[in-house]
């Protein structure tokens, strides 16, 4: 479990926070988004080093994190997909899974990903995803509401994730959310992901396109949920931020 790599992505902008900083700075109880994560994945004690994402003002986000990081450039801001590509020659090729989640993740946990991890290498699929079923938009998971779903078919298994803005209104009722959090057998992660297209509302290649063309190839898809649902939290503005700190300073109190 422990021969797996990860890619952080860190290339966007703070637009949303009203900043001019990379939105993988952002602070959330006292230090960045970005180093809530490398703080978690260091406490994992993987094999390899993570790949972080550059983009928006990298020299800022690598001044910040210093060394002991791999990194990767992604020069155009064209989407996840795009992102992950942007580290194939960076990840180290005696991985035997690449593990995928973005900066503005600060919750996650190593249960989770730990968790995720055991399900990948007892199953060996081809992806396996990160799973949280809501009960509601309401309260503080209505920043959620904006989350990919998770469409499955009658059998039960994941036939793919559709984005938001690219759902029906069907789909959009869907409460299984995706977190946006993958493990990915490195061999067909590499050899499929130049069949990703940007056919969708943004124009952007977006990495859940994987999992549909998983789908399409026959190749199974495994799932493991989130530990808990405050770890899905993804704000994207200072008032989400603000929000979340009272509910995380509230989580202690109980």
């Amino acid at each position: 479990m422990k021969n797996a790599q990860m890619i952080i992505l860190a290339g966007g902008m703070g637009t949303r926070m009203k900043s001019d900083n990379p939105k993988s700075l952002t602070p959330l109880a006292g230090k960045p988004f970005l180093k809530h994560i490398t703080d978690m994945a260091d406490s994992l004690e993987l094999s390899f080093p993570p790949v972080i994402v550059v983009g928006y003002k990298r020299e800022q986000v690598m001044k910040a994190l210093g060394s002991g990081f791999i990194y990767a450039e992604q020069s155009e801001q064209l989407g996840t997909g795009h992102a992950v590509a942007s580290a194939k020659d960076r990840v180290d090729p005696k991985s035997s899974a690449v593990l995928v989640l973005s900066s503005d993740q600060p919750l996650v946990s190593k249960e989770t990903v730990e968790n995720l991890l055991k399900e990948h290498f007892a199953k060996k699929p081809a992806v396996t995803i990160a799973t949280m079923a809501v009960p509601d938009f309401e309260e503080w998971r209505k920043g959620l509401r904006h989350f990919g779903r998770i469409v499955r078919g009658p059998d039960g298994e994941v036939e793919g994730i559709v984005e938001f803005k690219d759902a029906t209104e069907k789909e959009k009722m869907i409460k299984e959310l995706n977190p946006a959090l993958y493990v990915f057998d490195p061999k067909w992660l590499w050899q499929n992901i130049g069949l990703l297209k940007n056919d969708n509302a943004k124009k952007e290649y977006y990495l859940t396109d994987m999992i549909k063309i998983a789908r399409e190839q026959g190749k199974k898809i495994a799932t493991a949920p989130l530990q808990s649902l405050i770890e899905g939290c993804q704000p994207n503005t200072t008032e989400e931020v603000t929000d979340l700190e009272k509910l995380l300073a509230k989580t202690k109190t109980q």
